[in-house]
């Protein structure tokens, strides 16, 4: 089941917040952004940069992090992209009680599954 109307601005809002904190100056965005898109019920941060190989303006995004809700638990599963592109649950802590809590998690990337 998707997220509702009210929690999805709430999500906008907060990972939005965090998206703009950690964007690069405007000059370097061409080359190097990070964004963050939401879909059903997981939210993902990107970063967002040109194909090597593609036409000029083509763009690429590479995730860097996921939170996916689930409402039965009332919690949100917290993942990070392995080289082999397959999602892995993250171990310090595979789940949080708030998206604000994932934000956090992301910042600090304790193990540095997030930002390498």
């Amino acid at each position: 089941m998707a997220l509702s109307e009210l929690e999805t601005a709430r999500v906008r809002k907060v990972v939005g917040a965090y998206v703009e904190s950690v964007r690069p100056p405007a000059h370097i965005r061409p080359k190097l952004d990070i964004s963050f898109r939401i879909g059903n019920q997981s939210v993902e941060i990107v970063d967002v940069r040109p194909v090597w190989n593609g036409a000029p303006g083509e763009l690429m995004e590479h995730s860097v992090a996921k939170a996916t809700y689930v409402r039965t638990a009332n919690q949100w599963r917290v993942y990070w992209l392995r080289g082999n592109l397959k999602w892995q649950s993250y171990e310090p802590a595979p789940s949080v009680d708030a998206i604000e809590q994932f934000v956090e998690l992301v910042r600090e990337d304790a193990w540095s599954c997030f930002w390498g």
